[in-house]
């Protein structure tokens, strides 16, 4: 094992005003990622051993007058919603457009149902990692963060039908995370950064890692927060996003990534919502609905990153 970083060097610039000359599948001017968030029965749960209660269910953090030492059997259930229906809702969704979709599995939520893992596989979806638990990685230190990575990658592959390619904490990884992911092998990327449109690499000692930008921006998180959001904005919200990326992806094709979650969108109105924003994007055109592996893959295979220089040279025009 190498020497681990105390601290990974940013990057200001990016591609700044010369972005790469991008040429998606078919001339696309948008490479559209549909990402689901799988983590109901992997979150923070006294009554797993857990020294606190998840905090973030369908109202987040502001007005839940619940002590994190006391059992919250509403936050639980809301998590629970999101199995029980969310997940099929969805999946019926994306079964219905043909829509290929990247799942973030926490480990433990598909090894307690595992039907979620047998329709991931047998619909050809991918499953990117996202933990063995919903759990937050900068609080363990780094074996016991290497512990759990192997644990979920081992667990996906034997529920989900294959070895997972792709890395995604919750919310802020370790100083430690890319790390490990690197040493690990068999990851193609890493999606622990919201820092661009486009996918681009990063210098990991003497590799060239490749890290797919994440987004909050275009994410359901938002309905838990009250009046921050309702279906039909978030609707209009997508809508705007793929209208100028589309714009701009008449010179500069672009990526845009949707994060939803069962618990969440997976609700009968909320789920409108993304119907209508799908019905939108394939009418639009030019629109290439694609997993995060393909878009690695596609980027490995036509962006070869420059020679490693130095650990400061993180973004490859």
């Amino acid at each position: 094992m190498t020497d681990l970083p105390a601290v990974e060097p940013r990057d200001l610039r990016g591609y700044g005003p010369h972005p790469p000359r991008v040429s998606w599948p078919g001339g696309a001017r948008v490479a559209l990622c549909l990402v689901v968030n799988y983590e109901a029965g992997s979150e923070y749960a006294l009554g797993d051993g857990d020294k606190r209660r998840e905090a973030v269910g369908e109202f987040g953090t502001a007005i839940n007058p619940t002590p994190a030492h006391i059992r919250d059997l509403c936050t639980e259930s809301t998590f629970e919603y999101g199995s029980r229906a969310g997940v099929w809702r969805l999946a019926r969704l994306l079964d219905q457009y043909a829509v290929p979709a990247t799942f973030h599995v926490a480990a433990r939520a598909v090894e307690r149902n595992p039907e979620v893992g047998d329709y991931i596989a047998e619909r050809g979806h991918e499953a990117c990692a996202h933990g063995y638990r919903w759990e937050e990685l900068w609080r363990l230190g780094p074996e016991e963060e290497r512990a759990q990575l192997q644990a979920a990658v081992e667990s996906i592959a034997r529920t989900c039908g294959s070895r997972p390619v792709g890395w995604h904490s919750r919310c802020t990884p370790s100083s430690h995370t890319r790390q490990l992911v690197v040493e690990e092998g068999g990851f193609l990327y890493d999606s622990d950064a919201y820092n661009d449109d486009l996918p681009y690499y990063v210098n990991v000692g003497v590799h060239q890692h490749l890290v797919l930008p994440y987004s909050f921006t275009f994410n359901d998180m938002r309905f838990a927060f009250p009046g921050f959001a309702d279906p039909m904005s978030f609707f209009t919200y997508l809508q705007m996003g793929l209208d100028e990326l589309w714009e701009e992806g008449a010179t500069s094709p672009k990526m845009m990534t949707i994060g939803v979650h069962p618990r969440w969108t997976g609700q009968p109105g909320r789920s409108l919502a993304l119907r209508k924003f799908l019905d939108y994007a394939r009418d639009k055109g030019d629109v290439w609905f694609a997993r995060r592996s393909d878009v690695a893959e596609h980027w490995l295979n036509h962006h070869v990153p420059a020679p490693t220089e130095s650990p400061e040279d993180v973004a490859t025009p």
